[in-house]
């Protein structure tokens, strides 16, 4: 309850900071809305008026806030579109990316980490710690460019770039999405790896773990049903957050791959001083962030059978 009542109180300091750091980008919208009339005083001050850019700031704040809560995000100034709409429309491909760069990040980081662990100082320990270091220090600009030159320039297996929603085909779909869902989901796993195995390592360790194998339990029964549920707590923090930066939109993997999701979205509207459509995908990730930490917090009692008695 403590953590439902922080919502309302984050959610106004997140809209507050956007509003106010977007003033101290350079340049003026309305010089860009103009367009070939921007040395037009008359149209400047017309779209300023339009725009209510020349009003004092808290006013304006005030003013977008209440149509906030109205649930109205206002109209991109770029194309008179809804933002509401324009994040509908981008929040499923991000969503979809993101939900399967995460499902390749745990099948690959949590098993690598449990090996890593419990196969400590062998030659799968090793292995499985160069490649997270490997995965921590490819960029995924990199990698990217580097399959699509050799998956779709040299073998012609999937489609360079592009997207293709799951309504037009699944098959289709998966083709165009795998390789930056591999991408992203390649630098979250190598993290995911490392975290899991520091974490089993500590719980290998433990008391209660030396009491199980003592009762003659399986290792396997021991490993799985002991240890893991014990180090799966901050993994469970870390994927949380890693989701929730997957969902607010991959920006360079989304170019590379031409993906228009919400990275593509955010950063077009940052180059077109599109204040409405950069606040409505700030206060969306904002709500996205704590409604993941929420689901975190359930985990944290569902995993651990101690949270459900304190």
């Amino acid at each position: 309850m403590k953590r439902f009542a922080q919502v309302l109180p984050t959610m106004v300091l997140v809209s507050i900071l956007v509003f106010g750091l977007q003033q101290l980008m350079p340049g003026d919208p309305a010089l860009v809305l103009a367009g070939e009339e921007r040395g037009d005083p008359k149209v400047l001050a017309q779209i300023r008026a339009e725009l209510q850019l020349d009003q004092p700031l808290p006013v304006q704040y005030l003013h977008w806030a209440g149509n906030v809560l109205r649930g109205d995000l206002g109209y991109s100034w770029r194309n008179r579109e809804p933002v509401s709409m324009l994040i509908g429309q981008k929040l499923p491909v991000t969503a979809q990316l993101g939900l399967m760069a995460f499902a390749i990040a745990l099948a690959i980081g949590i098993p690598t980490g449990i090996l890593a662990a419990v196969k400590r100082n062998s030659v799968w320990d090793y292995l499985a710690n160069a490649i997270g270091l490997a995965g921590l220090s490819l960029p995924n600009f990199w990698l990217g460019i580097m399959l699509i030159l050799l998956i779709s320039v040299k073998l012609g297996w999937l489609p360079p770039s592009g997207y293709v929603p799951p309504s037009e085909g699944i098959g289709a779909s998966l083709a165009t999405t795998i390789m930056p869902a591999f991408v992203l989901g390649n630098a979250i796993a190598a993290v995911l790896m490392r975290h899991t195995r520091g974490a089993m390592l500590s719980a290998l360790d433990q008391d209660y773990v030396r009491t199980a194998r003592a009762k003659g339990l399986s290792r396997a029964r021991v490993i799985l049903r002991h240890a893991l549920r014990n180090a799966l707590l901050p993994v469970v923090t870390l994927g949380a957050l890693e989701l929730g930066t997957l969902l607010s939109g991959a920006v360079l993997t989304e170019q590379v791959f031409a993906i228009p999701g919400f990275g593509k979205m955010v950063v077009d509207a940052v180059f077109n001083r599109d204040y409405p459509v950069v606040q409505g995908v700030v206060l969306v990730t904002a709500f996205l962030f704590i409604v993941l930490n929420l689901a975190a917090d359930i985990l944290y009692v569902l995993i651990n059978p101690r949270l459900r008695r304190a």
